[in-house]
């Protein structure tokens, strides 16, 4: 696959007891990325954060060990591919934020194996 040098990075970000369909969300998320042939996808556990349901802040130490940790799943594809994408997942995220931007691609490919 090809990616041009003008690319654009999607950001969403949800809660990590966020599900679809029994399965976590963000994984629901990168297997439909996968499935539309989208360049890559990396999901991102936070540490510590807090978002539009609420002002409590969900943290992963030990005296106040949250459940629902912040998760960040990116997404690099071209803006077209991702504005396709998120038509199709937008209406399976109950809440959360997403986010896009442009982003310089330095180099796109496969490894040897």
């Amino acid at each position: 696959m090809h990616l041009p040098e003008q690319g654009s990075l999607l950001r969403i970000f949800i809660g990590e007891a966020d599900r679809h369909a029994g399965k976590p969300l963000y994984e629901w998320i990168v297997l439909q990325a996968r499935e539309q042939r989208l360049a890559g996808a990396t999901v991102l556990r936070g540490m510590l954060g807090f978002g539009a349901n609420t002002r409590q802040i969900h943290t992963f130490k030990i005296e106040a060990l949250s459940e629902d940790l912040p998760i960040i799943v990116e997404v690099v594809d071209t803006e077209e591919n991702l504005e396709k994408f998120l038509d199709l997942i937008v209406p399976h995220i109950p809440a959360g934020l997403v986010t896009m931007e442009k982003a310089a691609v330095k180099f796109y490919r496969a490894g040897n194996k």
